[in-house]
């Protein structure tokens, strides 16, 4: 297998290649082998979930190629990985399959500075490498050897360096001495090789002490995000790289890097104290370093997990890339049946979001070719913009922006503007960080959309499962709430309703069914609408309970349900009450005190078929007021229920009994943070 893998990587022409096995019958990829690459930097990978939004995992669940160009693809399309490795590479994921079987998955890496495209003899030769490792994974399976690592994925060895001779290695050596600084070598993992006798001068220590060692471990000087971000940028991209750091107290030092597939070449010069690179260098200077990203990641993954519904998303958006990022302006945008909506803004003046909102879609508008394609635009200028989108007029004072893809899913869903008062170059390490960070929000910008459409659709349930409005009926007043619980779709099981059943009686119930999904709404419409029926046909409450009880048993929704039923006679001002397991009504008299209805328990709804729902008789004195509820207004998490009722019985002792609104929601005002939806009917008689 180390073979095989070896002659991959060598045929594809790749500095470094990946093997992943899949498990029969298994979720996620694992990572075996490793090469040309530290272990390191492939640990963030060594388990893939074929769910996972990483090229390798869509390579194998679609069994299909997958080829990331660059730094600014992989930013636009894979985020997570582009921003753990925000440097210039090419990288290709391909599928291993063997007789028809899935076996595994291979990734291999090339250097930034090829050409953005596969070509088809490159395709080819990677899809024969392929079947070439299908071959020893198969038969390992076939042999019942374990396929996964033990411990740690193997790590191939560099590929042996060229033999000199001892006369060579004179010469090399004195040559190696005459360069101006120091110089040293690197392993693949970091670790010094060889150091010359100027270099470890200039690093303040004996060279015997260094060798073997990384240097951000045995130079506590060296500990700086940038030391090691340049190494792994250098090993990544492999091209060169340049940092400078200081040598306390004073003394600056440039470092110039060289890899290739056996290591990296260090020079060591003095700099001068501003920190400018030296003017004969040719190394390219660095993008954002990989631990400014990072700390951006962190920050905006962080809050966007908290992010619940789509204005939460444009709050934390603006509130996390604006200052991080410099920008002044912020627009969060989609496309909605062939039209620009603004999802939300910051930084710019309502008149001229305005006059973009709503606007059909077209190829003059800025951004809409970001909307359509996925692709980012920057435009460092205004003319670069104008030379876009020539119809473009010059509005919001801006000097430079950036419009970002919204992706999710393999697909835009949206775009954000960025813009900034001072002109902006957008080199190609910001571009990538740019687009990386839209990803996230791309993400979670999706999942809001979701949120958002699972809750309308809850609302929208809910309203119509409860009443609409309750009847108006001669000498009785009412006051109902709903609050749902803070927790799963904002919808619930629990309801009230109202019933006129004559001129001088009502029927009143409340009931709680099971759980807080659509199910418990179905199931809590079904109850309401056979409590509504069999009351109106002149059932007592232990009848309505008792055939109620009979349906739900006959329906086995597998879900229980409480309930208390009313039956109200203005003319004799008396109450008829039966319950099914729900906590006892209280009865506010108009002195004030408030007493606990103890009504004779009977069984939640939808157990036993044949349950007997024994009834109450009260009094229901003048200007008393009748008040039912749910659980959800008492119960609470180490509270015992009787304290917590008794407490509740005090609240609405004090309440004024002339305003049924304002006593309703000072009852609501009194529940429990609501981890359970409540629900609340207070009747009053002789109103």
């Amino acid at each position: 297998m180390d073979e095989a893998m070896a002659a991959v990587v060598r045929e594809c022409e790749a500095f470094g290649g990946l093997l992943y096995v899949l498990p029969p019958g298994g979720d996620a990829l694992w990572l075996v082998l490793v090469a040309g690459v530290p272990q390191e930097i492939a640990t963030p990978w060594r388990r893939v979930a074929l769910t996972d939004p990483i090229p390798v995992a869509d390579a194998v669940r679609e069994r299909r190629l997958v080829w990331i160009g660059g730094q600014e693809e992989m930013a636009r399309r894979y985020p997570r990985p582009a921003l753990v490795l925000p440097y210039e590479f090419a990288l290709a994921a391909a599928p291993i399959a063997a007789d028809g079987e899935l076996r595994g998955g291979l990734v291999l890496m090339w250097a930034g500075d090829r050409p953005s495209r596969l070509s088809r003899s490159e395709r080819d030769t990677i899809e024969k490498g392929c079947r070439r490792l299908a071959g020893p994974l198969g038969r390992a399976a076939d042999r019942g050897d374990p396929l996964l690592p033990a411990d740690r994925p193997r790590v191939l060895p560099p590929p042996a360096g060229r033999r000199v001779s001892p006369d060579e290695a004179t010469v090399v050596s004195a040559f190696v001495d005459r360069l101006p600084g120091g110089s040293c070598a690197l392993d693949i993992d970091g670790h010094i090789t060889f150091i010359t006798p100027d270099a470890a001068g200039l690093l303040g220590r004996d060279a015997e002490e260094v060798l073997g060692t990384l240097p951000w471990e045995s130079l506590p000087w060296m500990d700086v995000p940038q030391v090691e971000d340049r190494y792994r940028a250098a090993l990544v991209s492999r091209q060169p790289q340049a940092f400078t750091v200081l040598r306390p107290p004073d003394t600056w030092l440039s470092f110039e890097l060289y890899p290739d597939s056996s290591g990296i070449s260090v020079r060591i010069t003095r700099s001068d104290p501003t920190g400018e690179a030296p003017a004969s260098s040719s190394v390219p200077t660095a993008g954002p370093s990989r631990a400014t990203v990072l700390y951006h990641l962190m920050h905006l993954a962080a809050t966007l997990t908290e992010a619940v519904g789509v204005q939460d998303v444009v709050e934390q958006t603006a509130d996390q890339l604006l200052p991080a990022l410099g920008a002044q302006a912020m627009v969060l945008m989609t496309a909605e049946d062939g039209r620009l909506k603004i999802l939300g803004h910051r930084g710019y003046s309502p008149e001229i979001i305005s006059g973009f909102d709503g606007i059909p879609l077209s190829s003059d508008i800025p951004g809409c070719e970001v909307l359509t394609t996925g692709m980012p635009g920057f435009f460092p200028s205004f003319a670069d913009l104008r030379r876009a989108y020539p119809a473009t007029l010059h509005q919001d004072g801006m000097a430079s922006w950036a419009f970002l893809p919204l992706i999710a899913s393999g697909r835009p869903i949206g775009s954000v503007l960025l813009a900034y008062d001072r002109p902006r170059n957008f080199p190609p390490g910001e571009r990538a960080v740019l687009t990386s960070l839209a990803g996230l929000v791309g993400q979670a910008l999706d999942r809001a959309r979701l949120y958002d459409s699972k809750d309308h659709l809850a609302h929208r349930l809910q309203s119509a499962l409860l009443p609409h409005t309750l009847p108006e009926i001669p000498r009785l007043r009412v006051a109902a709430r709903y609050l749902p619980a803070a927790r799963g779709l904002g919808i619930g099981g629990d309801f009230y309703d109202l019933i006129r059943l004559d001129d001088h009686t009502v029927g009143a119930a409340i009931g709680d069914v099971q759980g807080h999904n659509v199910d418990a709404a179905a199931l809590m419409g079904q109850v309401r609408t056979a409590v509504h029926a069999h009351a109106t046909v002149g059932a007592s409450p232990a009848d309505v309970l008792a055939r109620t009880n009979r349906l739900l048993t006959d329906l086995d929704p597998g879900l229980f349900t409480s309930c208390v039923y009313v039956h109200l006679d203005l003319s004799a001002r008396r109450a008829c009450l039966a319950t099914a397991g729900h906590p006892p009504p209280l009865l506010r008299h108009a002195d004030g005190r408030t007493e606990l209805l103890r009504v004779p328990p009977g069984l939640l709804l939808g157990i036993e078929p044949d349950t007997v729902y024994p009834a109450l008789d009260v009094p229901l004195p003048h200007d008393s007021v009748l008040a039912l509820y749910t659980d959800g207004l008492v119960e609470a998490p180490g509270v015992d229920p009787d304290d917590a009722t008794a407490a509740l019985a005090g609240l609405l002792e004090h309440c004024d009994p002339a305003d049924l609104d304002a006593m309703a929601d000072a009852l609501i005002r009194h529940a429990p943070s609501p981890g359970d939806d409540i629900a609340l009917l207070l009747i009053r008689p002789g109103g």
